[in-house]
């Protein structure tokens, strides 16, 4: 057995210290539900993009992706939507969010850390994330052009990858 260069005080007061450090590191996220005015917002935000794509395109959202996914990309393509319009651009992000939602069994919940509160889709009880009210506005806000359907795929497949496979019935 060899000995340590460090007293036993010393080992345990660095012990302390790590498990104060972690406890801490997992205290600075608090989870919470969607409150009133949160759900209120988003159901704004989802007849705002409803009514601009009916004035616009003449049709409306019917919550699949391929028909939503493709309404949100023609609002862009024809700058009826533009990188300014970050309200805009954030409540297709919450379009965005319930199809990935519907599709992969996520909820919407209140993610609060250091930098600020946010809606976020949770996989479960996991510390398993998404933060789709920004996916977009925040890559047209710097002139990235990806698709949306690209970044739905990219959010699908990160989210697929931990997500549990339903067992054989």
């Amino acid at each position: 057995m060899t000995k340590s260069a460090y007293p036993p005080l010393l080992q345990l007061a660095v012990l302390l210290l790590a498990l104060i450090t972690a406890a801490a590191a997992r205290a600075e996220v608090e989870i919470g539900t969607l409150s009133y005015l949160d759900r209120n917002y988003m159901k704004q935000q989802r007849q705002r993009i409803g009514e601009l794509s009916l004035r616009n395109l003449g049709r409306g959202l019917n919550g699949t992706a391929d028909n939503d996914l493709a309404i949100l990309q023609t609002l862009l393509d024809r700058k009826l939507v533009t990188g300014e319009q970050k309200l805009e651009l954030q409540a297709m992000g919450v379009i965005m969010g319930d199809l990935l939602a519907a599709d992969l069994g996520l909820d919407w919940v209140i993610y609060e850390d250091k930098v600020g509160r946010s809606r976020a889709l949770r996989y479960r009880q996991t510390d398993n994330y998404l933060f789709p009210m920004t996916m977009i506005s925040r890559r047209r806000e710097v002139g990235n052009t990806d698709t949306v359907a690209d970044i739905y795929h990219k959010a699908h497949a990160s989210m697929a990858a931990v997500i549990e496979p339903l067992p054989f019935q």
